[in-house]
């Protein structure tokens, strides 16, 4: 179990202590009734030791959690509240501000998968406790779109702890493509999530340009000395990302401009949710169709994006982005033709993402 779940469970430990005021409880005493906690909720024999005990008094005494516990020290041994009436479990919220702490603690907890959210890990832990301690049965309201099942989230925190302190990497990768692992030396730069698929941006050693590697292509990683990192001296991503829609891009590719023509029925979608953040509106038809530019990289993303439209939307302008378009709707249409197995046989395999 996470360690903030492990610290929840002390903490509440020491709190319920605290509370039976008609015994005083020794330093001893309260490691003694946390062991025995974590041994009934988690089955850890290990015990506890006096320095972790000591620093969850502190922490429950400081801000940092928002508790201020005035835990005092009687005769120099003796442990309890100040107030006779304190707990940690007590919760001055509304039941208005409890409903949007419900749903907070829902978006934050999609992100705490980050070991670097740990910080933050005991707050989320502890505010949801509050709330499902005085919940009202009441069903989530909030969603948000994750998959679990796919593979290589568990490299999330470490790849971005090792971006974070410049660590360069042995990582042991198999592209869709190759028919075996290689193993790569690795400058990590950058994590970015795309339809929720991770990758990994940064630079090989025997390569110049930067190198995108799909998390879920990933199958082991080790850390090297930092004495083969490579900094990265590019622009910043925001900006070399700007004119890309997805991840699949060189430091040589750049934006072009895209003309497309969407129909009456999907112009509403398109006008509110913009493929791009450089699109534009050019003209609105007397049927009801638009048409709109974006700037962007021509690459796998993009074409996945306009298929996705089917018939709505037609591609006007690049020529060899509408070529593009129309050779994959031709070879989709094949597999629906009689014999279709005969007449595919020959066809080139579709693009598939750099590096992925």
């Amino acid at each position: 179990m996470a360690l903030n779940k492990l610290a929840l469970i002390r903490y509440k430990t020491i709190d319920h202590c605290l509370r039976l005021r008609h015994r005083k409880w020794t330093l001893e005493d309260l490691m003694e009734k946390v062991s025995d906690a974590l041994y009934e909720f988690e089955g850890i024999k290990n015990g506890i030791s006096k320095r972790t005990i000591q620093g969850d008094i502190q922490l429950m005494r400081s801000n940092k959690l928002g508790y201020n516990a005035p835990i005092v020290v009687l005769h120099r041994k003796f442990y309890t509240y100040e107030d006779p009436n304190y707990s940690i479990s007590n919760s001055p919220i509304s039941v208005g501000d409890m409903q949007k702490m419900k749903e907070a603690v829902e978006v934050l907890k999609h992100v705490s998968g980050f070991s670097s959210f740990d910080e933050m890990s005991d707050i989320v832990a502890r505010l949801e406790d509050s709330i499902h301690t005085k919940k009202d049965n009441s069903p989530s309201i909030i969603q948000m779109e994750s998959n679990n099942l796919l593979k290589g989230l568990s490299f999330i925190s470490p790849l971005h702890q090792a971006i974070r302190e410049q660590t360069p990497l042995l990582i042991s990768y198999q592209s869709f493509k190759a028919t075996q692992q290689q193993d790569l030396v690795f400058s990590p730069y950058l994590l970015k999530e795309y339809r929720n698929r991770w990758f990994l941006i940064g630079q090989h050693k025997k390569s110049e340009g930067l190198m995108t590697l799909a998390l879920d292509r990933i199958n082991a990683i080790e850390e090297m000395g930092k004495n083969s990192y490579r900094e990265y001296t590019g622009v910043d991503f925001e900006r070399y990302f700007s004119d890309t829609i997805g991840v699949t891009k060189t430091q040589k590719d750049r934006g072009h401009r895209v003309i497309l023509q969407v129909n009456a029925k999907n112009a509403p979608y398109v006008a509110t949710k913009p493929l791009h953040a450089s699109q534009q509106i050019l003209d609105k038809k007397e049927d009801g169709s638009i048409l709109i530019r974006i700037d962007v990289v021509l690459n796998f993303e993009l074409e996945r994006e306009i298929l996705g439209f089917g018939e709505s939307i037609k591609v006007l302008s690049p020529k060899k982005l509408q070529a593009r378009i129309k050779q994959r709707l031709a070879a989709a249409t094949q597999l629906y033709a009689e014999k279709s197995v005969d007449k595919t046989s020959n066809s080139s395999p579709l693009a598939t993402p750099q590096n992925a």
